[in-house]
């Protein structure tokens, strides 16, 4: 199942090289991340239960947080050798992420909530011609009715159009990475064949690399790769060192 690639820093969207990290306390879990990259443009679909470190790998991807050792390169950049706020930047300049949970501002509209990917950073206003264009031309290739993006609160929308907005915020700007945190994981078997290949259409569109997190195997076969996280991640209880 897993297919491991050797990839240039020049080539790579993603690279770990040695990393170790680990939870504060003296029973504070620690992951480990053996050499693996992701290339440019891939769209890779890594698998792991709850607790076998998703979302602290991801946190280290998305620059959340610092690995104590090693190398997390996104596009040829190290974030272990970025300070705190730089990393943030780096993350909203060059990372869609798009959470379990959605996280949606509840009171605005779905408009603002996609306009959001682009307040925090330059980079990716200066890909954009016309925002709130850009924003629309978003929301309609997602199949999100006009009228609903710009009146309706986002916390009267339904799961599936929650989670499409959270798509739309995560492309606009077209930034060269998105990470998508278990997506389907709320949605029944039609409607995740539907979601992700609005999420793939939209993802290629932009050119960027794709990696999703699940638990569920069923989805690998819409993938370039899949990368089961045991593989690549050693997560245990360790002591303060």
């Amino acid at each position: 199942m897993v297919r491991q690639v050797n990839e240039t820093s020049a080539s790579a969207a993603i690279r770990l090289n040695g990393v170790v990290f680990q939870w504060p306390g003296d029973d504070g879990f620690k992951l480990e991340a053996s050499d693996f990259a992701i290339g440019l443009g891939e769209r890779v679909l890594l698998l792991g239960e709850s607790g076998s470190g998703k979302s602290t790998l991801l946190s280290l991807i998305s620059g959340v947080i610092a690995p104590r050792q090693g190398v997390v390169e996104i596009t040829g950049t190290d974030l272990a050798q970025l300070s705190s706020s730089a990393r943030d930047r780096f993350r909203a300049d060059n990372i869609g992420v798009i959470f379990q949970q959605f996280n949606l501002l509840p009171y605005a509209t779905p408009l603002d909530n996609i306009l959001l990917g682009l307040r925090f950073s330059r980079a990716r206003r200066g890909r954009v011609a016309d925002q709130r264009t850009e924003a629309m031309r978003l929301a309609t290739a997602l199949r999100l009715p006009e009228a609903l993006v710009t009146n309706a609160p986002a916390s009267s929308l339904s799961v599936g159009q929650q989670q499409r907005v959270a798509v739309a915020r995560a492309l606009i700007g077209r930034p060269p990475l998105i990470v998508a945190d278990e997506p389907t994981s709320s949605l029944d078997a039609s409607a995740q064949v539907t979601f992700l290949d609005l999420l793939f259409a939209q993802a290629a569109e932009a050119e960027s690399t794709l990696l999703m997190v699940s638990h569920d195997e069923r989805l690998g076969g819409r993938f370039d790769r899949v990368i089961d996280l045991d593989s690549v991640v050693n997560m245990r209880r360790g002591e303060a060192e």
